[in-house]
């Protein structure tokens, strides 16, 4: 086991966020492909590239309610002057006209009919007076160009091209286009399987009453519904008391259930800190420890038996500032994903933003939609009320400052799509 003074040491040197972001990164082995039915696939990374089966559309159909013509019959027509088709059949969408059009013919077609063989046009019917008069004639007011109101096969998807791509975030409306094509299921990374924990004896179960001195644990919740927003599949673990012996317990169940372990608290050097020297206990290997980032300083990643552990701060804004700058890239990178780093808008400043400290920090902000960035209250990495208010984050380098009116980029929080 190492004691305090080694892990002293080890904090002699602490890692830029791009060094430990790039160490993590390159170590990630992505979860193996299974297939998705479509329904449960929103949010996920496909696996795989996929080309369209069939072209869409697949025929050659009536983009509106009208009438199939052949656009030189009617290319005289107008109010004044009107011209007289027979109306040979009806078609409705999903059937097909049972013989070719001819000059001087008409069918009635309506939205994603089979365009018939002889036509070229279609007249849309507000442009069409049925005839009552002479059944089985209408008369043709507007002319229209050949291929006019007509989608033509494969105009939207051809056939063989690339619908989707590897690493590439399903979407609604993607999953939308793969049912069209056919598709029941889609290839996709497994979703990590994530365990949390929190450490500490004046953490307390929110509901429970409230001794003096305690403190309602809330990073666990927090950080699951962010991980799960990442595609991971998350357990909740029982508060762990500051004893080494509950620690290494508390470890040793998540890693069996998980493989990756996320805890918050207890990663420092202070004597009832013991979640790195329990690590150490289970035969674990920490690859770093502390990030030169504020908040969130106090950072520690390891691996265990090709499982990883994540150490986060236990103050709550620290929590969620290394979750979103290493925890999640990783998340993401496990399940193939093309893109892990976070959305990025940028605004100007309407108020100055200034970092007096040596290590870059990354400001809590609110971008309004006007694209203005202002503070989202106070930065203190307890705050949690300046947490829940603000959508991004400003990185402001150390002993920096940034005026109003500078435009900033925003790290902006994610949102589900």
């Amino acid at each position: 086991m190492l004691d305090n003074f080694q892990w002293l040491v080890m904090t002699l040197d602490m890692l830029s966020l791009e060094e430990a972001l790039s160490q993590l990164l390159s170590s990630v082995t992505s979860t193996e492909v299974v297939s998705c039915p479509l329904l449960k696939a929103d949010g996920r990374f496909a696996a795989e590239p996929l080309s369209a089966g069939i072209d869409l559309p697949g025929f050659d159909n009536s983009a509106m309610d009208g009438y199939a013509v052949r656009a030189a019959d009617v290319a005289s027509a107008s109010d004044a002057s009107p011209v007289r088709l027979h109306l040979i059949d009806r078609v409705a969408a999903g059937a097909a006209a049972e013989k070719p059009l001819a000059a001087g013919q008409c069918i009635r077609l309506f939205t994603g009919s089979i365009l018939p063989s002889g036509a070229d046009a279609v007249v849309m019917q507000e442009d069409v007076t049925v005839l009552s008069a002479e059944p089985g004639i209408i008369a043709v007011r507007d002319p229209v160009k050949p291929w006019e109101n007509i989608r033509f096969r494969g105009e939207d998807v051809k056939r063989g091209s690339v619908v989707l791509s590897p690493g590439e975030q399903l979407k609604p409306q993607s999953l939308g286009l793969l049912a069209a094509m056919g598709n029941a299921t889609v290839s996709i990374h497994r979703p990590p399987k994530v365990a949390v924990l929190a450490s500490g004896n004046e953490l307390c179960e929110p509901g429970a009453p409230l001794p003096l001195g305690g403190i309602y644990e809330s990073n666990r919740l927090c950080l699951a519904a962010a991980a799960q927003q990442c595609g991971a599949e998350v357990e909740l673990f029982p508060l762990v008391p500051d004893s080494l012996e509950s620690t290494v317990t508390a470890l040793r169940e998540a890693f069996s259930r998980a493989e990756v372990v996320i805890t918050t608290g207890g990663v420092s050097v202070g004597e009832l800190d013991f979640l790195k020297p329990a690590f150490a206990a289970l035969g674990g290997t920490t690859e770093f420890w502390r990030v030169a980032i504020k908040p969130g300083k106090p950072f520690v990643h390891g691996h265990w038996k090709g499982r990883r552990w994540f150490g986060l701060p236990g103050n709550p804004v620290s929590a969620w500032v290394t979750f979103l700058l290493l925890v999640r890239p990783v998340l993401l990178a496990m399940q193939g994903a093309a893109r892990t780093h976070l959305p990025v808008a940028w605004g100007k400043l309407r108020e100055p933003l200034r970092n007096p400290g040596d290590r870059r920090h990354f400001i809590r902000v609110i971008l309004d939609d006007s694209g203005e960035v202002r503070s989202a209250g106070r930065q203190g990495s307890h705050c949690q009320g300046s947490l829940a208010q603000a959508n991004g984050l400003v990185d402001v380098a150390p002993n920096g400052s940034l005026t109003i009116g500078t435009p900033v980029k925003v790290l902006c929080f994610p949102v589900l799509h």
